[in-house]
C-alpha cells in the first residue's frame, strides 16, 4: 500500500465514447493527471485512493500501465476497496474523508496498520515465532535484532529425572535438540493479566499459569515447550516420533 495515494478528482467528464465512463482530471498534490473511470460514484470533488503506472494491484497482482480506454488515455485508476483487498465492494471507487490531506499516504488515511506477510517452507516453523519474524525483519533492514537477556539460572538440587535422545540415527533430525529442567514449589494459578493478555490478542485461550507460560514460550521463540507433571515422569525422559498427526480439543496437533 505505500505507492498508493489520496487524489482528489478535478473533474469528472462524460467520456466522449463510452456512456458508462467518466474522464476524470485528478489531482496529487503535486501534478494532475487524466484517469478513465467507471465507477458511478466519481465525481468532482471526491477524494480517494489513486494508483499509478507501475503499482501493483493488490487484488489481481497486476501492475498497473497507462493506457487506452476506450480511444483515451488512462494515467491511473481510482481504486476500489475490492482492488485493495480491504474488503468486497466494488460497487464504486473508495471515498475517503473530506479532511484527508492530497497527495499523503493512503495507508495513513486508511489508517491502515502494517501486514507482514511470510512464507516459509515447514522445516523453519521456528521463523513464525516473534524472535523468528523479528530476526528477518532486522537482516533485511527494518530495526536492530534484540539480544535475548537470559542469564544462566544455576540447579538448587539434583533432579531425579534425566533427559537422553532416544531416537534411531535415521530419525534423530526430527529432533536435533531435546531438554529438560526440573522446578519444585510451583503452585498452578491464574496467569497474570499480561499473560493473558497477549495471548488472547493472537487468538489463544487463557487456561492456567503452567500451560499459558509454554504457550508464550512457543509463540515467543517457535519453539515447541510442554510441561509434565513430575509424579508422572519415569527415570528418564527422551523425544519420541510416533504415528500420524490428529487434531486436540486444544489449539495444538499431537501425535498419536
Amino acid at each position: 500500500m505505500s505507492a498508493f495515494v489520496v487524489a482528489e478528482i478535478v473533474s469528472a467528464e462524460k467520456h466522449p465514447d463510452a456512456d458508462r465512463l467518466k474522464l476524470c482530471q485528478v489531482s496529487t498534490g503535486t501534478e494532475t493527471v487524466q484517469v478513465v473511470c467507471g465507477a458511478p460514484n466519481a465525481r468532482a470533488g471526491l477524494k480517494g485512493v489513486l494508483a499509478r503506472p507501475g503499482d501493483v494491484i493488490p487484488a489481481s497482482g497486476d501492475v498497473l500501465k497507462t493506457g487506452k480506454i476506450r480511444g483515451v488515455e488512462s494515467q491511473g485508476m481510482m481504486c476500489s476497496a475490492r482492488e485493495l483487498k480491504l474488503g468486497e465492494d466494488h460497487d464504486g471507487i473508495i471515498e475517503l474523508s473530506a479532511d484527508a490531506a492530497v497527495g499523503a499516504p493512503a495507508a495513513d488515511a486508511l489508517a491502515l496498520e502494517p501486514v507482514i506477510d511470510i512464507a516459509l517452507t515447514p522445516n523453519r516453523v521456528d521463523a513464525l515465532g516473534v524472535r523468528g519474524v523479528a530476526r528477518d525483519l532486522a537482516a533485511a533492514g527494518l530495526g536492530t535484532m534484540k539480544p535475548i537477556a537470559a542469564a544462566p539460572i544455576s540447579g538448587g538440587f539434583e533432579s531425579k529425572t534425566s533427559v537422553a535422545m532416544g531416537l534411531p540415527d535415521d530419525k534423530a533430525h526430527l529432533c536435533p535438540h531435546f531438554v529438560g529442567r526440573t522446578i519444585s514449589g510451583l503452585k498452578n494459578c491464574e496467569s497474570p493479566q499480561w499473560l493473558k493478555d497477549r495471548l488472547t490478542a493472537i487468538g489463544l485461550r487463557p487456561v492456567t499459569a503452567l500451560v499459558d507460560v509454554t504457550q508464550y514460550i512457543n509463540i515467543d521463540l517457535g519453539r515447541p515447550a510442554s510441561r509434565v507433571r513430575y509424579s508422572k515422569t519415569k527415570r528418564q525422559c527422551w523425544p519420541k516420533a510416533r504415528g500420524k498427526w490428529r487434531k486436540d480439543t486444544g489449539p495444538q496437533w499431537s501425535r498419536v
